[in-house]
């Protein structure tokens, strides 16, 4: 039931008379007429019983008119909220952040997003970086944050440059690894990232490690090889906190550093909602403060 509606019978309920309804809805008795006769006929139930005196309400009509009320009632108390909220930021905010991002960097921004915006709902699925790019992709998110360098025609920000390190208790070289038998641990990530180390030691190495242990997690990865049982190859930005482990830069041959690059995704259409504009914001703001 549309709101004009519930107003022409509200206010037909309160005068019980056509004439005196007509003057206060603004409109023509016999427009009035008509409307009511087309409200009838869609509710396909007699709501007014007309006579010289005026209208009577029917017991159908009784009911429909309270529901009319109810209606009006949350309409009301709708609209006092939303002008109340008027200037405010609120809404729901979906993000698809890749799992390392979602571990070591997003937990700093969150907090400070939710405690700028408490109004805003936010709802966070993590993940390998592809498939955080299908969900963005499908439109089913409003912010990515995505490791690589992906493919994107709508709104993107360069976050940071993430370089590669191999971290053990005791090499302290990358030439050590030549004919190194110690175990190479590796956590399971999407394929670019696993492609990217792969043609780095093929380009160094004749042979695969001669030991490799693959576990799930990044952070299971990170505290194998702090606990000395091998060598990993991990980003900067989940060992900037850990001091008691060797951490050698990787480089190719030409010996430019390897890294691996962070990108936010959205479009121009998302960035109008209020809530995916301030979260791009505070990103921007944190990015910013981090390289100062």
């Amino acid at each position: 039931m549309q709101v004009s509606e519930v107003e022409v019978l509200i206010v037909l309920a309160e005068e019980l008379n056509m004439r005196k309804a007509a003057e206060r809805l603004f409109v023509s008795q016999p427009a009035l007429s008509q409307r009511l006769v087309t409200i009838e006929h869609q509710w396909g139930k007699k709501i007014f019983v007309r006579s010289t005196r005026g209208l009577a309400l029917t017991p159908d009509g009784e009911k429909i008119i309270d529901f009319a009320k109810k209606m009006y009632s949350e309409e009301q108390e709708l609209r006092g909220e939303l002008t109340a909220q008027q200037g405010e930021v609120y809404g729901t905010l979906k993000i698809a952040v890749a799992s390392i991002m979602g571990q070591y960097w997003l937990p700093r921004v969150l907090k400070r997003f939710v405690e700028r915006y408490p109004s805003v709902r936010v709802k966070l699925v993590t993940g390998w970086s592809s498939e955080m790019m299908r969900y963005m992709l499908e439109e089913n998110f409003h912010i990515g944050i995505i490791r690589g360098n992906p493919d994107w025609r709508g709104e993107k920000m360069k976050l940071f440059s993430d370089s590669l390190h191999l971290v053990d208790l005791r090499m302290t070289d990358l030439k050590q690894l030549k004919n190194n038998e110690r175990s190479f641990i590796q956590f399971k990530s999407d394929s670019t990232y696993y492609q990217e180390i792969l043609e780095w030691w093929q380009e160094r190495f004749s042979s695969p490690p001669l030991t490799t242990l693959v576990v799930d997690q990044i952070e299971t990865c990170k505290q194998m090889a702090l606990h000395g049982i091998g060598f990993a190859i991990l980003p900067e930005s989940t060992i900037r906190d850990v001091e008691a482990i060797n951490k050698i830069p990787l480089t190719s041959s030409d010996g430019i550093p390897l890294v691996r690059d962070t990108w936010m995704l959205s479009t121009e259409s998302m960035l109008e909602l209020a809530q995916v504009k301030a979260f791009w914001e505070i990103v921007d703001e944190v990015t910013k403060e981090s390289v100062e």
